[in-house]
């Protein structure tokens, strides 16, 4: 036997008005997915079986896991093999966790508009070209609170017919392939939970009702439309029981450059870039069509500019490593508070441009200016 006959048995015996007791039939093939010896998964991976335990699932599903890596499904990125409802269907997908996020968003609406939002994201990081028949959510076929999560969660979504499955070898080769992608996925989230965002987990998105339309004329375009820096008040954190009040220079780099650069003529971008702090595309081209500029802005704390360069040039070739990997490279752009000296013909040699505040507003490198984002 294998991963073929190990879909077709669960699609043939799992009965969800049979309960969840350990002599079910359904249940049993589940919960001893684990102790099997004859699955062939790629090196390092086990599986794992899941029917339910008090209540049975609307969708049983049969976890892949990375025995190095993320083991609780409850939150990371994994692999898994989730059956619709009505049992007709089964889907490979690369999974995020969802529990953990119940404390925080409840089990609604909420939740899945947070998980399709970072899914949305995570996307970037997988290649198109390798998942030409992979889609990014399967249909699951019911309306409970779990299922419609794991439908938000997907990444990436592999849909096999359980009456016609594939061989073993084209399953393996699928379950490479997105094994490949959690690899890829997974470095992207890792830049993400790392960024300097306070948290994470946005309460709220409404994708639908935010997404821009594109113009129907020139009067129509809003260059500020997608243009929402953070506040830039001072804020307050508790650290050790004591609290530190902060202020939002960087916010305040951000929100005033972006506003310049809309008077040059670009059309600054923050909605859903996170980790990115800015994004400036041409102000005739706010869908992206063409060139896009990738700014990572940086306080200079205490005229020393040596650790906020480093940290820009860091910053950029590592979004645009992880961030650009389906879509031509950007130009590169670092940002800061004052001026940089002997750094900026140094980033210019990295093919980085700099901007900086000066007395009379902003100075830049000779690429800012060719760009004509500084005069």
């Amino acid at each position: 036997m294998g991963i073929r006959d190990l879909l077709s048995e669960v699609a043939s015996t799992y009965d969800r008005t049979a309960g969840s007791r350990r002599e079910v039939k359904g249940q049993q093939v589940l919960r001893g997915v684990a102790s099997r010896t004859d699955l062939t998964l790629p090196p390092g991976f086990r599986a794992e079986g899941h029917g339910g335990q008090t209540t049975p699932a609307a969708t049983p599903w049969i976890g892949i896991f990375d025995e190095q890596g993320m083991r609780d499904p409850k939150k990371g990125l994994y692999l898994a093999y989730i059956f619709s409802a009505d049992l007709k269907n089964v889907t490979l997908t690369l999974q995020q966790g969802i529990t953990w996020l119940e404390d925080r968003l409840g089990r609604g609406r909420a939740r899945e508009e947070h998980l399709r939002h970072h899914a949305t994201r995570l996307r970037r990081a997988v290649r198109r070209k390798e998942r030409l028949d992979w889609v990014d959510e399967p249909d699951l076929r019911d309306t409970a609170a779990r299922p419609r999560a794991y439908e938000a969660a997907s990444v990436i979504a592999k849909v096999y017919d359980t009456a016609a499955l594939p061989s073993d070898v084209a399953l393996l080769e699928d379950l490479l392939l997105g094994v490949r992608s959690l690899r890829r996925a997974e470095e992207f989230d890792h830049v993400w939970w790392t960024s300097n965002e306070g948290d994470a987990v946005q309460l709220a998105y409404d994708l639908s009702s935010h997404a821009r339309q594109v113009p129907e004329s020139a009067a129509d375009f809003d260059p500020l439309a997608d243009f929402q820096p953070k506040d830039s008040g001072e804020y307050r954190v508790q650290i050790s029981a004591r609290q530190q009040v902060k202020q939002r220079s960087h916010e305040d780099l951000v929100k005033d450059f972006g506003l310049y650069a809309a008077d040059r003529g670009y059309y600054p971008i923050t909605r859903l870039q996170h980790p990115k702090d800015l994004v400036l595309r041409q102000g005739k081209d706010p869908e992206g069509h063409g060139p896009e500029w990738l700014v990572e802005a940086k306080v200079v704390r205490h005229g020393n500019a040596t650790v906020a360069v480093r940290e820009a040039l860091g910053q950029l070739f590592e979004y645009r490593h992880f961030l650009y990997r389906d879509r031509p490279a950007p130009f590169l752009v670092g940002l800061f508070s004052e001026e940089i000296g002997v750094y900026a013909p140094y980033l210019e040699d990295q093919g980085i441009a700099s901007v900086w505040r000066s007395d009379e507003g902003w100075d830049g490198s000779s690429k800012a200016r060719d760009w004509g984002m500084t005069t």
